[in-house]
């Protein structure tokens, strides 16, 4: 019965039986953790043959000696290996270390100081620079805004991806804004995969922004399906070229719940003009990246068929995790009014909504168990949710029984949180 629909009496005693619940869990002393979207072990140990693959050949195809200085650009092989991923031609694919993170950081800091067309195109120019971030999104994205003081206009997130309407408006109405932040299939946090329409007016943003607007499409769940009807995603790539707008356009992605989360690659892609920019700025800080490392990759994956089949593996290892944290809620809450959630059918998430005003609360509940959970408004702008109701569940990571008591108990705190609220609305 939805919680609205009881009485004081009913919310009372079902109260009752929440908190003798909440305090068993309390004497048990959880330690258990559904913060971060982490591979777990058995998943980075589908990529151990990575180690000593290379047998002592170090050689490229074209001969390079891996080893040695050089190849700012990445590997001729790796380009095509990784441009495939994010359905680029290799000649606009830049393949770099292993942290897509330092490679968008590097792009917004360098469009930020120096400017992807010269000093003249330089954001700072500005004394203020805005950028678009749909929400709930991802916490790194507004961390790396936070830090280079680029203010944060927070843009609701839609069952098609970020609500269009009002990003058009917004980048006609404001010259200021530079930029918009996409995770556009199996979005963290909702799994949610972006429209074929919506991907087609992103890519037209180019036309109705303002001077050097880009488009961060930070595409870290491309190929991280958990079923094979799992929707595809519209290559943004080719609509750019088709209006114009690749100048605008920056693609992101890497291998880090791919291969080894910590030793992977990490791959971009953009115009060749961009690109050239890029290098150059990229050039002060390094004479090449780990083609080692990249080198390894490309004989480890091979092909996209390889690849395919190295993500089916992950698939299987992390599918039940989710089908117990989905079938859980479901059990437990459809239809109580409590919460709401996301069901992906691929990436690393699940997205949670509690009734409005009580996020917090659930948070702080289950730390009070044992049970850690990702701070409530940290997939907002300055982790401020206004309505104080995601939560973001991370079940990757944790072994499949740690899943299971950790959801149990996140229940059990919604379910506190939830009875508590009515009845002091009732009362």
């Amino acid at each position: 019965m939805h919680i609205d629909q009881l009485s004081v009496a009913e919310l009372s005693t079902q109260l009752d039986s929440v908190l003798k619940q909440y305090s068993a869990l309390k004497e048990l002393n959880l330690a258990l953790d559904l913060t971060r979207g982490k591979p777990c072990s058995e998943q980075v140990a589908l990529s151990d043959a990575l180690d000593g693959i290379l047998q002592g050949n170090y050689l490229a195809e074209n001969g390079t000696d891996v080893r040695n200085y050089g190849g700012l650009e990445g590997l001729a092989e790796a380009r095509a290996l990784f441009s495939r991923v994010l359905n680029t031609p290799p000649e606009e694919t830049f393949v770099g270390g292993n942290s897509s993170l330092t490679l968008m950081y590097n792009t917004i800091d360098f469009a930020l100081t120096e400017g992807l067309s010269g000093p003249p195109s330089a954001w700072g120019n500005n004394d203020t620079v805005k950028f678009l971030c749909p929400t709930p999104g991802y916490d790194r994205h507004f961390a790396i805004c936070e830090h280079l003081g680029i203010e944060m206009i927070a843009v609701p997130m839609l069952g098609t991806g970020p609500d269009m309407d009002r990003i058009e408006r917004l980048v006609k109405e404001d010259p200021l804004i530079k930029g918009l932040w996409c995770v556009p299939r199996f979005s963290n946090p909702t799994g949610g995969v972006y429209s074929d329409e919506t991907v087609e007016r992103i890519a037209r943003l180019g036309l109705i922004a303002g001077d050097h607007f880009i488009v961060m499409w930070d595409n870290a769940y491309a190929v991280h399906t958990l079923y094979d009807d799992a929707s595809s995603l519209m290559p943004i790539r080719d609509l750019c070229y088709k209006y114009g707008t690749m100048d605008n356009l920056f693609q992101f992605g890497s291998t880090s719940k791919i291969t080894f989360a910590g030793a992977g690659v990490a791959f971009l892609a953009s115009s060749e003009e961009n690109l050239t920019a890029l290098k150059q700025h990229l050039a002060l800080q390094t004479i090449g990246p780990d083609k080692v490392n990249q080198l390894r990759h490309v004989r480890f994956l091979a092909n996209p068929e390889t690849l395919a089949e190295h993500m089916t593996a992950h698939a299987a290892i992390i599918r039940p995790r989710f089908e117990c944290v989905l079938n859980t809620l479901k059990y437990e809450l459809s239809n109580s009014g409590m919460g709401a959630w996301s069901s992906p059918r691929g990436g690393y998430f699940v997205s949670f909504n509690t009734m409005p005003g009580l996020a917090k609360k659930v948070v702080k509940l289950a730390e009070s168990i044992g049970v850690k959970l990702t701070p409530a408004g940290a997939t907002f702008p300055y982790s401020e949710d206004p309505q104080d109701t995601n939560i973001r569940l991370s079940p990757t990571f944790p072994h499949l029984e740690d899943v299971k008591a950790a959801i149990n108990a996140f229940v059990i705190c919604v379910k506190l949180a939830s009875i508590e609220h009515c009845l002091q609305r009732k009362r």
